[in-house]
């Protein structure tokens, strides 16, 4: 009990801490202290939250109840391998984003407010990885677009400010859709606990099959807007490009699989039993293959580096909810696979785009021509995690992909178990249409390349660090895919 309580109120009270007492010498409220003080400070906090967090994970501790909105409706902790799957993720993102910050935004203003809403951030993603019922992961959820919210909207800009309303219009909506399904849950199901082969009622899947099927469909829907699921994406590829890199790293590489954690959940809720094979599991693939394709095709038609990565994002993330809404368990482990090679390699990808910005100032792809020169190491790790998103071998993109695929072909699905792969073969060749030749104009700029006025830009380690780490897991991933696997196969 203690240690889950700490490792989501510890950062939360640390975040609030830094908003509410600090400020940096350019905000003009509170306190003013250096911006050492400050970055050390949140340093020290997210080392101690992701051991707190880890200690969970391994202590294993029982469920409990902190305390009841009504009667029936607790709000209740416990961890189950689901839970712990994402949470190991969410440390690694927060961390590796968390230390390439620490330099990045040098050149940002209201530093103490960018870490405090950090904090913030981490600590409701650990209570939205460990919420043991429907409710307590409803709340936090909420809770999560708007303590994020601020992330995209820190610069000030006009662009920012319309980006964050976007963010906050649609990802209201789409937990206000999610809400609606929560009360017909409530009065069809055993419990709201999150448990294992559905929880609804016998006489209610009997009695009210259908209507429960478009309750589920809704449900989906609605938590899908924050996954970036067509047709309501279009928040994502907004709110990306105006955040700060790390920022986006965390939005693309974890914020968004909030939205698949808590479809996962829904699955669980209702049972893959009672979806599979119905119009509504009919309906939900067509959605996510849409999605796969046009996300791939508006990212390869994108100028902006960073708006590409973010049209990258919406496909990618609906490769996972394909695999998702196959209800087959290798297409299941490819789901979970491709969550932990997606996070790893969209972080680093964020983080290199970051890292040239940092150094250069060039955000447009075409102004990039010569950067491998300049910068070798991020490109070179730009380079290996794109390998990953395409699914090269021996990346952890292409196990996750041939999971999906194989799943797909064996879930018995009507001709969209065959138009699946076909769609996702199409994407990975977009994929690899608007990263590698960025590779290719970075490290062969040509003939006419001015070499005479080349100079090394690398960052510094608090960046390349995170950058490297996060590429090399992405790698470790397909190399030794096995251990993840098993975990896979004792969710499913």
């Amino acid at each position: 009990m203690y240690l889950i309580l700490s490792s989501i109120c510890f950062p939360i009270l640390a975040g609030l801490f830094l908003l509410i007492r600090y400020r940096t010498p350019l905000t003009g409220e509170g306190k003013s202290v250096s911006r050492n003080t400050v970055v050390t400070l949140t340093g020290c906090c997210l080392v101690i939250t992701a051991l707190l967090s880890a200690a969970a994970l391994f202590t294993a501790e029982d469920g409990f109840t902190l305390f009841y909105l009504t009667k029936t409706l607790p709000i209740y902790f416990r961890i189950d391998i689901t839970g712990a799957f994402f949470a190991t993720l969410s440390i690694v993102i927060i961390l590796c984003a968390g230390f390439f910050s620490f330099e990045y935004m040098k050149h940002e203003e209201r530093e103490s407010r960018y870490y405090g809403f950090y904090l913030l951030v981490f600590g409701v993603l650990n209570a939205l990885c460990f919420a043991g019922n429907l409710i307590t992961f409803y709340l936090f959820f909420e809770l999560l677009t708007l303590s994020s919210m601020p992330l995209v909207l820190h610069s000030g800009s006009k662009e920012a400010k319309m980006a964050g309303l976007k963010y906050l219009f649609y990802s209201l909506c789409g937990a206000y859709a999610a809400l609606f399904g929560i009360y017909f849950l409530y009065q069809n199901c055993e419990t709201l606990t999150f448990t294992t082969g559905g929880a609804l009622k016998a006489s209610a899947a009997a009695e009210h099959g259908g209507f429960l099927l478009a309750v589920a469909f809704i449900m989906i829907l609605g938590f899908g807007v924050k996954a970036g699921m067509f047709p309501m994406h279009a928040w994502l590829p907004t709110a990306h490009p105006v955040a700060p890199a790390p920022a986006s790293a965390v939005l693309s590489a974890m914020i968004v699989k909030a939205g698949v954690l808590a479809i996962i959940r829904v699955l669980g809720m209702f049972g893959e039993d009672f979806l599979r094979g119905t119009w509504m599991q009919t309906a939900w693939i067509c959605l996510t293959l849409i999605t796969v394709f046009m996300g791939s095709l508006l990212a390869y038609r994108e100028p902006v580096l960073k708006k590409r990565l973010a049209y990258s994002t919406v496909s990618q993330i609906s490769y996972i909810l394909f695999g998702l809404s196959m209800m087959n368990p290798d297409s299941f482990i490819g789901s979970l696979l491709h969550i932990f090679a997606h996070g790893f390699v969209k972080a680093a990808l964020f983080l290199c785009a970051g890292a040239i910005i940092y150094k250069t100032g060039k955000t447009r792809v075409e102004d990039m021509r010569g950067i491998g020169k300049e910068m070798p190491l991020t490109m070179w790790c730009f380079t290996i995690a794109s390998l990953g998103l395409i699914g090269i071998p021996p990346t952890g993109g292409f196990i996750s992909k041939w999971y999906l695929a194989i799943g797909a072909l064996k879930s018995g699905v009507p001709v969209l178990g065959v138009l699946g792969p076909i769609v996702l073969l199409a994407s990975a060749l977009l994929t690899a249409g608007y990263l590698l030749p960025l590779t290719i104009r970075g490290f062969f700029p040509g003939a006419d390349y001015d070499y005479n006025g080349l100079q090394k830009k690398e960052p510094c380690k608090l960046m390349t660090i995170p950058i490297l780490i996060l590429t090399i897991l992405s790698v470790l991933i397909g190399l030794f895919p096995d251990g993840i696997v098993f975990l896979m196969m004792l969710i499913g």
